[in-house]
């Protein structure tokens, strides 16, 4: 009787072990299938598109918001209502996800909605080929305002970002130049903005170009050119005066007179404009004096000539 009584235990044991090891084989054998399974996943996933520009800015959420903030309680706390995590939300929304070639105006009318603003009459300053200068001029003279010193423009400046149709949805490796696609998010954004700011426009305005740039001046595929001149509204801007600006020492490529600046006049007198343009405007000639004073182009005598 002991007898059988051991032999019981011994198959009950064995039964047991061996359902352990049962269990530990199927437990082993879920892992390696889920980890192929996960392996393979991964490698049919999609890969972020490759681009030929800088992708989009690190930390870009907190640098929008950063901006933001500094914008609407620093520097113009009039704007103090506006809702920065609204306006971030709403700049996501516009690329996320999403193709960076096919990006339409529509993505961004919230946007240019929740971050618009007015701009006060006779201080709308226009600009190409003179990012530098006409940024140094504004943060000396508080009377102008670029596209850039407004709140879309200031959170802008600088900045890069798009989107991709795979996780995580934002591609921080590259984004497409203007001429990989037109109807990227940088192009499209810009674009928008400054329809926008020349729409807003009213009383005098003023546009910074570069006289030493030797293609010339005025160039009809610049944003100034292909967008911003045709929103400038007429009935509500009595005078564009064009400051052509030449760099100290030159090269002297173009003046008011020059071949570029008569077709934007001619451009602008046909939308009945009444415009004035100013060779190397004292003020502006002045700060680039600020680099070279000894230079023959910044004794006091030196006299700039208006074209009415």
């Amino acid at each position: 009787m002991p007898l059988q009584q051991g032999s019981a235990r011994a198959r009950q044991r064995t039964v047991l072990l061996v359902g352990i090891a049962v269990l530990l084989a199927a437990l082993v054998l879920a892992v390696v299938l889920a980890s192929l399974l996960t392996h393979g996943r991964h490698e049919v996933s999609p890969k972020m598109l490759k681009w030929k520009d800088r992708g989009t800015t690190k930390n870009l959420q907190e640098v929008i918001l950063g901006r933001c903030y500094n914008y609407i309680t620093a520097q113009h706390p009039e704007l103090g209502d506006k809702d920065c995590l609204k306006i971030w939300e709403s700049l996501k929304d516009a690329f996320i996800y999403k193709n960076p070639c096919n990006i339409t105006p529509e993505d961004y009318q919230p946007l240019m909605e929740l971050a618009s603003h007015p701009i006060p009459c006779n201080k709308s300053l226009f600009w190409s080929k003179t990012n530098d200068l006409v940024h140094r001029y504004t943060k000396s003279n508080q009377n102008f305002l670029t596209l850039e010193d407004t709140l879309l423009g200031y959170m802008a400046d600088r900045v890069s970002w798009c989107g991709d149709p795979s996780a995580p949805g934002i591609n921080y490796e590259s984004c497409p130049k203007r001429n990989e696609c037109e109807s990227n998010p940088g192009s499209v954004f810009w674009k928008m903005a400054s329809k926008m700011f020349a729409e807003a426009a009213c009383g005098v305005v003023q546009v910074m170009l570069n006289g030493s740039v030797e293609a010339g001046a005025f160039r009809s595929s610049s944003i100034f050119g292909s967008i911003e001149i045709f929103n400038l509204d007429p009935d509500k801007v009595t005078e564009v005066h064009i400051w052509l600006m030449q760099n100290i020492g030159g090269p002297q490529s173009e003046s008011c007179s020059g071949q570029s600046i008569q077709r934007l006049i001619s451009i602008l007198e046909e939308r009945n404009f009444k415009i004035i343009c100013e060779d190397n405007y004292r003020p502006v000639q002045l700060l680039q004096c600020v680099h070279n004073p000894d230079h023959t182009d910044c004794r006091l005598c030196t006299n700039s000539s208006a074209i009415p």
